[in-house]
């Protein structure tokens, strides 16, 4: 180890532990320049997304915005309608999102948020992958550890992205 410091270590706040599997998100901050790392200069890039508009790589606040539309009355009518509120209130919102992803491609909570699950391809997610997708998301590790497209561990699992509507 000796004389090396950290900054000639591991340039550019490289995360040594998660540099291989979480590429881009410790390299560079977004919006950042890509210089000649061959990184791409915003989220999706690299997927042949746009930047911007319909069809770019949705952000982390409207991905929260959504799940908390979509968690509230799963919540409340657990709370009223069962005497286990918190698994109810689980498999409920696991139910309602596998059935919404599969079949439109969103829940009320993409809506509102305008935004939409889809297959690397843009095709809309089926039933497969929308149960994948679900159940990592409901262990809740997965969707806050994410890369530098904003594809969380379960939309990589799932082969999915979200995307933005508007």
């Amino acid at each position: 180890m000796g004389d090396a410091s950290p900054s000639t270590a591991y340039p550019s706040r490289v995360n040594r532990w998660t540099q291989t599997w979480l590429t881009g998100a410790a390299e560079r901050l977004p919006g950042e320049p890509s210089a000649d790392t061959g990184e791409p200069d915003y989220p999706g890039q690299r997927l042949g997304l746009p930047e911007h508009g319909p069809g770019s790589a949705a952000t982390f606040g409207p991905r929260i915005l959504a799940i908390v539309i979509d968690w509230l009355p799963c919540s409340v009518a657990a709370q009223l309608l069962t005497k286990n509120p918190a698994f109810s209130a689980l498999a409920l919102f696991a139910a309602i999102t596998v059935f919404s992803i599969a079949i439109a491609g969103r829940t009320v909570g993409h809506t509102a948020a305008g935004l939409r699950v889809a297959l690397l391809d843009g095709r809309r997610a089926g039933f497969g992958a929308a149960v994948i997708r679900t159940v990592l998301l409901c262990l809740l590790i997965p969707p806050v550890v994410y890369n530098f497209d904003g594809r969380g561990l379960h939309d990589r699992a799932a082969g999915t992205i979200v995307l933005r509507t508007r």
